[in-house]
């Protein structure tokens, strides 16, 4: 079996490939992820801004030189009940179909994307979120670590919706930490994977700090 890296009262934080992983898991009700894209982060110099303002060079990437795999899809099919994932607009031929997408309105400046899109496997009417994610004008204060990171308050929303108090929550890609931290504030179980080992210090470090807090609030 499979021994977390790091581990809260409400999730578990693996350090790994997903897909040695995910076979030695239980089944969960939703699976929110935002996987590599394969845009290429790895051949060009990728910046960012903290919560204070100041310019954040995150150095070279190594991680999305090709897209989430077809065998990726599948496992992460075996293994939610349903799913949402972030850039799925890159890599929709290995998708199943779906009348529900999410619209990530970023409210931006300059010459960011104005939206994101997000794959889901809900039967529902397409859903626009709107959370500002860059300059000075952020929707709420967060230190960006990851060039792809997703805002908190943006997944805290997105979990309302569409998961329940007694949910599980899966990301096989969990990058910095997003998902575990939203899960932490809404008080819902999660599971987290991440391959690289930056990251993965990153994610505990965060979610630690995270529980910390909330336990003393709790």
């Amino acid at each position: 079996m499979i021994k977390p890296y790091y581990e809260t009262e409400l999730g578990k934080l693996y350090h790994g490939d997903c897909l040695e992983i995910l076979p030695e898991l239980e089944q969960v009700s939703l699976c929110l992820t935002d996987p590599p894209y394969g845009i290429g982060w790895d051949k060009r110099p990728t910046w960012g801004t903290s919560n204070k303002g100041k310019v954040t060079e995150y150095g070279k990437q190594i991680w999305d030189s090709s897209p989430i795999s077809k065998e990726q899809i599948e496992t992460i099919y075996k293994k939610s009940n349903n799913q949402i994932i972030f850039g799925a607009n890159h890599f929709v031929e290995i998708l199943k179909n779906s009348s529900c997408w999410i619209v990530w309105d970023k409210d931006n400046t300059g010459n960011f994307a104005d939206c994101e899109l997000a794959y889901t496997s809900f039967a529902t009417a397409v859903r626009k979120f709107k959370w500002r994610w860059n300059g000075m004008l952020k929707e709420a204060p967060e230190t960006r670590y990851h060039p792809t990171q997703k805002p908190v308050g943006l997944f805290m929303q997105i979990l309302e919706k569409y998961s329940e108090r007694h949910h599980t929550i899966l990301d096989p890609f969990l990058g910095s930490g997003t998902t575990a931290i939203a899960c932490e504030r809404l008080n819902r179980r999660w599971i987290g994977i991440e391959k690289e080992l930056k990251y993965v210090e990153i994610a505990a470090k965060r979610i630690e700090s995270e529980a910390s807090q909330l336990k003393l609030f709790r």
